[in-house]
Formats: C-alpha cells, sequence, structure tokens
C-alpha cells in the first residue's frame, strides 16, 4: 500500500497539482493584501470611511451591542455588513484575477502569432542537400 501510495503521489499531474495549490495560495496571500490595504482603503477615503463590516441587526432584544463583535457575544445577529464586505473583496479580487488571466491569455496569443524561426538543417540535411546539388550539376 505504501508503495501504490508513493507512485500516485509523485505522478506528474499530483506534482502540478500540488505546485498549482502552493502557487495558488501565495497569490491569494498577494490578491488579498492588495484588496485589504490598497484598494479598500481607496474605497473607504472616497466614501468617508464607510465600512460596512459593522452593519448588523440583533435578533433578539437582548442585542444592544454598537459593534459586531460585541453583539455576537449578547445573542444572534445577521451581519448584513459584513457579508456585504466578504461580498465586495470577493468581486474586487474576482476581477483581478480576470484581469491577470487576460493578460497571461494575450501573452500567450502574441507568443503563439510571432513567426518562428525555421529550425536550421542538420548535418546530414547539409550533406544531402549538397549530394543533391551534385548530381544536378552532372545532368
Amino acid at each position: 500500500m505504501l508503495k501504490e501510495f508513493r507512485e500516485f503521489a509523485m505522478k506528474g499531474n499530483v506534482v502540478d497539482l500540488a505546485v498549482g495549490v502552493i502557487i495558488g495560495a501565495a497569490f491569494g496571500a498577494i490578491v488579498t493584501s492588495l484588496v485589504g490595504d490598497i484598494i479598500m482603503p481607496i474605497i473607504g477615503a472616497i466614501t468617508g470611511g464607510l465600512d460596512f463590516s459593522n452593519y448588523f441587526t440583533g435578533l433578539s432584544k437582548a442585542v444592544t451591542a454598537t459593534n459586531l463583535a460585541d453583539a455576537k457575544k449578547q445573542g444572534a445577529v445577521l451581519a448584513w455588513g459584513n457579508f456585504l464586505t466578504l461580498t465586495l473583496n470577493f468581486l474586487i479580487v474576482a476581477f483581478v484575477l480576470f484581469m491577470v488571466i487576460r493578460a497571461m491569455n494575450q501573452f500567450k496569443r502574441k507568443e503563439a502569432v510571432a513567426p518562428a524561426e525555421p529550425p536550421k538543417p542538420t548535418r546530414e540535411q547539409e550533406l544531402l542537400g549538397e549530394i543533391r546539388d551534385l548530381l544536378k550539376s552532372r545532368v
């Protein structure tokens, strides 16, 4: 069973998938930082510091807190502002990923369109060409 697992784990697709997951997690951290540290502060400055993450509706009369963390301690709350913030973050992350993938696809298209140089003939092909030319010149 251990040998079979090792064979499975060392297959090319599994290793490629593992590399993709690791790079994806690192890229996800970069995009999350971009959203949280650069884009959201700009949006906050434009909207006058508007932060939806603390908007909530208490589902019981015992909830009297003014911020979400304290409200959750007091009872059930509908944290619609946090949901709205996370949805906005998702849309920004999805847009950034779309732009990155779009740029990569355009780069691939340019690379595919660029004419490739014809391969240099091998020594054997050169010799065959010389023989052909010699035979033509004798006729």
